[in-house]
């Protein structure tokens, strides 16, 4: 069995990479195609808007119940039935015709994407050996940014060339190739564990998820002081702290929250939902400052933010295999000092366009990316035992999503806050003729963005010196 796993584990990283890749893509690929469904659907954009919302919320609500499952019943059999899942799904998008059954064909698009990201770590973590799985979860990192930043330039390709319907029939194909491929190559699984699922923590957790991130989405538009946002936050407090005590008292609970002990695993992982935080706030407001600002068309600011995915496709796989030689904790460090540096540089913009200082900015982001997420993903997976590699890798995936939602948050907050206040009234999208006062407002969101990477960097540094200064006794 290890022989067979052996000389299939490139194909088993194809077959994973590529689902990978097509779950983020469609979490960001509809973007670009909003206004053409919601003519299509005769809607506002803030109803067809949902369409992004829910998707995102059905893939976090879910994400951690189908790890625990993979655990119990087998990562592998899991990653098979959610890209029949995401398939089906992804047929039901294409031939919706009310909103309605849109909105309900992307949340079992959702389920399908959640149940494969929940346990592609684990297969990798299982097939790759300690001096291999850097690279391979490195080669899987960049295809998860290279989804999620390629998808509204090539969403807009497809709008352009065909209908909005293409960008889920394109799923079709692929999604039947990959199941077929897995049927072949994909590992057996071990027996399935004896242990019972907590149903009644999955649904605590479902309940605290869907709450705070419908607070969080609908607060972007329509304030976070409005009583309903309140209730949500207040819902989602209230199922998650019910969640913990209902956790400490199961035998066999959905998050054994004594991983979290481990120091190196939780560091990782917070380091990570700061970087994707960070990561979000350049990817809501570049588009606007190259589109309204510097009055680029859609495809050709596309093809400058292209830039981000390309270099990050190539460093990713790169920093994965430097870490599985030298190890992961200083290429964290110094990718997080890079990227940090990257949101200093890029505040410098202003209205008078310099293309070849953007692009290097925007490398110098993605090299930054490129070196932290493949060794904190192979820190993530290695310091946990093989019985919970699922649960870890559904964790990893959570905090990747969470990022991203409170990056929406975190950058329209201060974005529009300041420019509300230079301009003496609340906006809450961008003014024309108001180009100074957003390239200001832009400056300050890019500061506190790389502020905001900077402290994943500081709390990097402070456990590598505690390692070192722990070390030295046993050298001496």
């Amino acid at each position: 069995m290890e022989l067979i796993q052996y000389k299939n584990r490139g194909l088993i990283l194809i077959n994973i990479v590529l689902l990978t890749f097509m779950a983020c893509l469609d979490s960001s690929i509809v973007n670009v195609a909003l206004p053409v469904m919601a003519d299509y659907f005769n809607v506002g954009m803030n109803s067809i808007s949902v369409i992004v919302s829910t998707y995102l919320i059905a893939i976090s609500a879910t994400i951690l119940i189908f790890g625990r499952l993979g655990d119990i019943k087998g990562t592998v059999r899991i990653f098979k039935i959610g890209i029949v899942i995401f398939t089906i799904g992804s047929l039901l998008c294409a031939i919706a015709n009310s909103l309605n059954l849109l909105i309900f064909a992307r949340i079992i698009q959702a389920v399908g994407a959640a149940a494969y990201m929940a346990t592609n770590q684990g297969i990798i973590t299982r097939v790759f050996p300690a001096g291999e799985r850097g690279k391979a979860l490195g080669i899987t990192g960049s295809f998860v940014a290279l989804g999620t930043l390629v998808g509204p330039p090539l969403g807009g390709f497809i709008v352009d060339a065909a209908s909005w319907q293409y960008i889920f029939l394109i799923n079709i194909p692929i999604g039947i190739f990959a199941f077929i491929l897995g049927m072949k190559i994909l590992p057996r699984d071990e027996e399935s564990k004896k242990a019972r699922f907590d149903i009644k923590g999955a649904a605590l957790f479902l309940i605290f998820i869907v709450a705070l991130f419908a607070a969080l989405l609908v607060g972007e538009k329509v304030g976070f002081t409005n009583p309903l946002i309140l209730g949500g936050f207040g819902l989602a407090i209230i199922s998650f702290v019910m969640f913990l005590k209902v956790e400490n008292s199961v035998d066999s609970p959905l998050l054994q929250l004594t991983i979290f002990k481990n120091q190196l695993f939780s560091l990782s992982i917070f380091c990570g939902f700061l970087l994707f935080v960070a990561m979000n706030c350049s990817n809501i407001i570049m588009p606007f400052y190259l589109q309204d600002v510097i009055k680029l068309s859609p495809s050709v600011a596309g093809l400058y933010l292209m830039t981000y995915p390309l270099v990050l496709f190539v460093v990713a796989p790169i920093s994965g295999h430097i870490s599985d030689k030298i190890g992961s904790e200083l290429l964290t460090f110094i990718g997080l000092i890079i990227f940090s540096s990257g949101f200093f540089f890029i505040a410098t913009l202003n209205e008078h366009f310099e293309p070849v200082k953007l692009v290097v900015i925007i490398a110098v982001m993605a090299l930054g990316n490129g070196m932290f997420q493949s060794p904190n993903n192979s820190l993530v997976m290695s310091s946990v035992p093989r019985e919970r590699v699922g649960v870890a890798g559904s964790i990893n995936a959570l905090v990747r999503n969470l990022g991203l939602v409170v990056g929406v948050s975190v950058s329209t907050l201060i974005l529009y806050g300041v420019m509300s206040s230079k301009l003496g009234y609340s906006v809450t999208t961008f003014v024309a003729g108001k180009e100074s006062e957003f390239i200001f407002a832009m400056r300050v969101t890019y500061i506190c963005a790389g502020l905001i990477s900077f402290i994943g960097a500081a709390l990097t540094a402070f456990r590598l010196i505690q390692k070192r200064r722990k070390g030295r006794p046993k050298e001496q």
